[in-house]
């Protein structure tokens, strides 16, 4: 019977360690040079398909796109070279900035 508790409690240990990888998702925002529908349409078609991208928001009117990725996979960089490669000009928007 001991076996069977010391067992359980790895099991336990695993699940939360998962859990923790999984919460490790960060997010961007990047002014993006759209627009029109179909250059949202663009965006939000290909970059989700990007590694490590959990999540992906476009705001034509602003023209923000916010991404919640894995920063183990990919980081903001990445994602702004992926979005020009579409053809838009980006600009990475830092946290103070965003704030404001």
């Amino acid at each position: 019977m001991m076996c069977q508790f010391a067992l359980a409690g790895t099991s336990t240990v695993t699940a939360q360690s998962k859990k923790e990888k999984k919460e490790n998702i960060q997010t961007m925002k990047c002014w993006v040079s759209m627009t029109c529908e179909n250059c949202k349409a663009k965006v939000e078609k290909n970059i989700p398909f990007e590694k490590g991208v959990k999540g992906l928001e476009v705001d034509l009117p602003t023209k923000i796109a916010t991404i919640k990725y894995q920063p183990a996979k990919t980081s903001p960089e990445k994602l702004e070279k992926a979005i020009q490669k579409l053809g838009f000009k980006t600009e990475i928007i830092k946290e103070e900035e965003a704030k404001k």
